[in-house]
């Protein structure tokens, strides 16, 4: 099971920071990524990190802004974002995927959490 926190209502070039934390099986065992979703839009890839946390990558919407990190000492992932847009506003996901490597797209990943809504202000 997978659990969003973290999100809210922040105005343009602000920061919020996202959490996932994860319960059941160990956490290390999977990739982690984040997604969003904006009204009328389909789910879209925002960033996503490898199991030991050794690699990352981005969607080039959000490289430079956001950062992926995670600590499996907690089963917890996290998305920092920074320099908030409002073209950001979405409900941001996390999701698990079995195996190594980093993935991008939805249809590769096992486990979802509920989502978060992340709102900003222009």
């Amino acid at each position: 099971q997978l659990v969003e926190s973290g999100g809210g209502l922040v105005q343009a070039g602000g920061s919020l920071r996202l959490s996932c934390a994860a319960s059941g099986r160990a956490f290390g065992s999977y990739a982690v990524g984040w997604f969003r979703q904006a009204p009328g839009k389909e789910r879209e890839f925002v960033a996503a990190i490898s199991r030991s946390g050794d690699k990352t990558y981005y969607a080039d919407s959000v490289k430079g802004r956001f950062t992926i990190s995670r600590d499996n000492a907690k089963n917890t992932a996290y998305l920092q974002m920074n320099s908030l847009k409002p073209e950001d506003t979405a409900v941001y996901y996390c999701a698990a995927r079995v195996g190594a490597g980093i993935r991008w797209t939805t249809n590769e990943y096992d486990y979802w959490g509920q989502g978060t809504q992340v709102t900003v202000s222009s």
